[in-house]
Formats: C-alpha cells, sequence, structure tokens
C-alpha cells in the first residue's frame, strides 16, 4: 500500500511531543485551538504570544520550518480569500501605499489569517508527532463512537489503495502514448475517473463481504494497546490549554479596556 503514506503526515522523532500519549495531544491541541479562535482579532499581541507558543512546539518536536511551511500552503486559498476582504467590506477607509482599504476588513483579513495559521500549525505538529494508528486509538480512548473511529481507519487505509490504483491507471495511459497536453486529454481523463470509481465501489463491497464474513459487528477488534496516560502527562497537556486560555482571555480583557 505505497499511498498509503501520503494520507500518514507523520515525521519520526524522538522528542518529548512524540512520545506524548495521542489522546492527550489531541485534547491539548483542540483545546488550543479553540482558545486562539476565541482571541480577540484587535489583539494583535496575543496573536503573536500564541505564534510563540505554537513555534516553541514546533522546535520541542524537532520539526524542520520547510516542512511547517510545506504544509502550511494547504491554506492558500484561505489567504486569497482574506487579501479580498479589505477591498469588499464596508466601513471606515484608511490609506495604505495610496490604496483606500476598509479598516474592519483589514482587521477580519487578518483575524482569518492569523488564526487559520495558527491552528493549522497546531494540527501540523499533532499530526508530525503521532502516526495515524495511535491518533485512532486515542479517540477511541477519549470515547469517540467506534463506527467513527472504524470509518475513518477504513478511510486511511483504503485511499492509500485508491491512490496506488490511480498511480498505476496514469502509468498504463503514458504506456499507450496518451500525452496530456491539449484538451483532448480530458476524454481519457474522465473516462479513467469514472473506472477509477466503478474499481473503487466494487472493492469496497468485496472488502465489506469478506469482512462480515469474518465476523465484523462495527467495530474494530483487538485491545487498546499502550498504557494509560500519566497524570503527569494529563497536566502537560492541560498546561497548553491554560496557556492558550490566558493569552485570550488576557487579550479580550485588555481589548474591552482600550479606548473606543
Amino acid at each position: 500500500m505505497g499511498g498509503a503514506h501520503v494520507l500518514d503526515p507523520y515525521h519520526p522523532g524522538g522528542s518529548v511531543l512524540h512520545r506524548l500519549p495521542a489522546q492527550c495531544k489531541i485534547v491539548a491541541t483542540f483545546g488550543y485551538v479553540v482558545c486562539v479562535v476565541l482571541t480577540p482579532i484587535t489583539a494583535g499581541w496575543a496573536f503573536g504570544a500564541h505564534l510563540a507558543v505554537v513555534g516553541g512546539l514546533c522546535a520541542l518536536a524537532r520539526l524542520p520550518p520547510g516542512l511547517v511551511l510545506r504544509r502550511l500552503a494547504v491554506e492558500l486559498p484561505f489567504v486569497a480569500f482574506a487579501v479580498a476582504l479589505p477591498f469588499v467590506v464596508p466601513g471606515e477607509r484608511t490609506e495604505v501605499l495610496g490604496v483606500a482599504l476598509s479598516r474592519p476588513g483589514l482587521e477580519q483579513a487578518f483575524g482569518l489569517v492569523a488564526r487559520a495559521t495558527l491552528g493549522l500549525m497546531t494540527v501540523i505538529v499533532l499530526a508530525a508527532t503521532t502516526p495515524a494508528r495511535e491518533l485512532l486509538v486515542g479517540l477511541e480512548r477519549l470515547r469517540m463512537p467506534p463506527v467513527i473511529v472504524a470509518v475513518a481507519s477504513f478511510m486511511i487505509r483504503y485511499a492509500g489503495i485508491v491512490i496506488d490504483q490511480m498511480g498505476r491507471m496514469s502509468i498504463a495511459r503514458r504506456s499507450r502514448a496518451h500525452e496530456p497536453r491539449s484538451l483532448l486529454a480530458t476524454r481519457a481523463l474522465a473516462a479513467s475517473l469514472g473506472t477509477l470509481f466503478i474499481r473503487s465501489y466494487e472493492r469496497g463491497e468485496r472488502v465489506h463481504l469478506a469482512m462480515l464474513a469474518r465476523g465484523y459487528t462495527g467495530a474494530l477488534p483487538g485491545a487498546l494497546p499502550g498504557p494509560a496516560p500519566r497524570r503527569a502527562q494529563w497536566g502537560a497537556a492541560l498546561c497548553l490549554v491554560i496557556l492558550g486560555a490566558a493569552i485570550a482571555v488576557l487579550g479580550r480583557r485588555l481589548d474591552l479596556g482600550a479606548p473606543a
């Protein structure tokens, strides 16, 4: 299943974050992202503090800066949308490099980009320090409904197979002198996508029937691997959430106390 690695962004390492149980990291990530979202967009210093915290987590996990920047590229559509906000949002105008921009639009654009970047960086740390299998186990330990955990597990495994199938079909097209350099190539591409859908659907049915024949009842069999987290590990996760909450609350209080 060579394509499975595409869906598992785990970056091997031996840092403290790599050794922390998955359920602790999931709770810390969710809590910190909520704190970032609740931070007022007018408190620029608070987002700077959040960035310092998340940057410290990246350094603690020993993640290469290039790796983090490449994975941040998925937020480019949000950045493109944010760039348009100062031009379309009504309100008080301000001059920036000779261009009249909306002040509320600038604030909303900053808030959108800052929150999306910080939230995505936090998730990148979680995904880079936790294998996909451990994430699923962590969700199961957090009492996530078994059907959701099972669907997520099958999605990760089966999508790798589909990606491999796409690669083999692409090689087959090129071996038959197919050159996707014109609009005429869209017909062959559409036919390939249709064939891929049919093959994937039929393969999924065969896998499901095989699972039912082996007694599958809707939950993944087997005991949860690994020991339960220690109090110190839960404490480390909660400290991150408390730090994020303190930054958000302080930012909101200073924002409310600022003169209009």
